[in-house]
């Protein structure tokens, strides 16, 4: 079983900049969020959706090794990630509360 995430420099350079510039500094903060949650602050706040991207966070946030998830669980996977990338595009947000979510104050 591999090591949960203990630092969001573990996920590459770009992945730590972008939870950088979403306000997201650590990993802690990461698995509090949740995957979930944490790739859909980061779509707010500009960030490119990847399916790759959001399949290793949540690989590592449980602590599995990205290539331990495959057929039907991996296709749940892909369905999530389809609804976080509709709603990071929600039009209805704006750039106050853009704003606003990228420094931690969310919506009620």
């Amino acid at each position: 079983m591999a090591t949960p995430v203990s630092s969001i420099r573990n996920l590459g350079p770009a992945f730590d900049a972008a939870c950088t510039a979403a306000g997201i500094a650590s990993a802690e903060e990461l698995r509090e969020l949740g995957a979930d949650a944490a790739y859909a602050r980061l779509l707010r706040n500009g960030h490119k959706p990847h399916f790759i991207g959001y399949y290793v966070l949540v690989m590592a946030l449980q602590g599995r090794p990205w290539n331990d998830c495959k057929g039907e669980e991996k296709r749940a996977l892909r369905a999530r990630f389809d609804a976080i990338k509709a709603q990071g595009r929600d039009p209805a947000l704006s750039e106050f509360e853009r704003m606003m979510d990228r420094i931690g104050i969310r919506r009620p």
